[in-house]
């Protein structure tokens, strides 16, 4: 299926939902320009206030920096949940809009706005499908596909599941290395993102390093890009990485079902919320990827359909870190110690 077909929040992306639900979600999914705006001034515009900190601080003392490097990584965080709403044409009302400020937003995220949104909406198309993982998700293998595999790939997998690859490698390689190259499988729009989002990057980088100096502007957005990048796959993760989550194959999997099971209410401290752009209410967003950040916490309050979601705290998403694979048989994450029970037991045929 194209991705165009996938855009997140169209109707081809919400196969089989019951028109109670579609009427439902409807009454939180339109965009407020005041909000949205507001939003782009408390973000952006703190984040931009913060390289200016930075820019005097280096006269003051380098104890300031660090400080200043939380706040910029929160605020980048920030700045990116407006680039996702962007992407799925839920932040504002007019499209260009969205394009636009998509756009600006990618260029401080270091993410290319066209093949990004591509990749996203076959993500939010295939959430919790086990026979078309691979774009958008945490690299996940089954038990049985792991007990099948050869050492060569499980080694690969351990690796890529430990918390310091998944948590500080991986978000610097993502960030830096594969969102400059474009993808041969999304189409020319997308693929020419990325290269004009390089030579902005080229831009704004080189601006930046005559103001303030090469080595202080590399050092600073690295810091914050890079804290920023494992708070942004943290908060990923415990959004779909959690024990009771939702996996299902084929004509079994669905829509609602991958939403509502299969992401997490993520209740976070109020400040952390902020600094998250509400992305915590995942479930809800999942259900309904049109309603705007700034809607998701009301429709979560006024809808007696999530009123019983169990949320997932903070300690609670601490504990997912030892779930790496997913067992078919009990429908649940599990963690490598179970394997010595799977290997005991028989096993049902590879899924690879």
């Amino acid at each position: 299926m194209a991705a165009d077909a996938l855009t997140p929040g169209s109707d081809a992306a919400l196969p089989g939902e019951p028109a109670p639900w579609r009427a439902m979600i409807a009454r939180h999914r339109q965009p407020n320009a005041w909000k949205a705006s507001w939003q782009l001034i408390n973000s952006l515009g703190l984040y931009v206030l913060v390289w200016v900190l930075y820019h005097y601080s280096l006269r003051v003392s380098w104890w300031l920096v660090p400080p200043l490097v939380v706040l910029g990584a929160g605020l980048l965080v920030r700045t990116f949940i407006i680039f996702h709403d962007c992407g799925h044409g839920s932040f504002f009302a007019s499209r260009l809009a969205n394009d636009v400020w998509g756009c600006i937003c990618g260029v401080l995220t270091f993410t290319p706005y066209y093949q990004w949104r591509g990749e996203h909406a076959i993500h939010h198309g295939t959430a919790g499908d086990l026979d078309k993982r691979g774009t958008g998700d945490v690299w996940t293998m089954t038990v049985t596909e792991y007990l099948h595999a050869s050492g060569y790939r499980r080694f690969a997998y351990r690796l890529a599941r430990s918390p310091f690859v998944l948590f500080i490698i991986s978000p610097v390689v993502l960030f830096l290395v594969l969102q400059r190259i474009p993808d041969p499988k999304m189409g020319v729009r997308e693929r020419h993102s990325v290269w004009s989002m390089n030579v902005a990057l080229l831009l704004l980088g080189a601006t930046l390093s005559t103001v303030i100096g090469l080595w202080a502007y590399l050092v600073f957005q690295f810091a914050i890009l890079t804290l920023a990048g494992s708070a942004g796959l943290w908060l990923f993760y415990v959004q779909h990485q959690f024990e009771e989550a939702y996996w299902e194959r084929g004509e079994s999997w669905d829509y609602t079902a991958a939403a509502l099971k299969g992401s997490s209410y993520f209740k976070l401290p109020r400040v952390l919320q902020w600094f998250s752009g509400n992305i915590g209410f995942h479930h809800i967003h999942h259900l309904g990827p049109r309603i705007p950040n700034y809607n998701l916490e009301q429709c979560h309050r006024s809808e007696l359909l999530f009123r019983d979601i169990k949320p997932l705290t903070f300690s609670d998403s601490l504990r997912t870190l030892s779930l790496r694979l997913w067992d078919e048989s009990s429908k649940r994450l599990v963690g490598f110690r179970s394997l010595k029970q799977a290997s005991a037991a028989p096993t049902s045929a590879s899924h690879s």
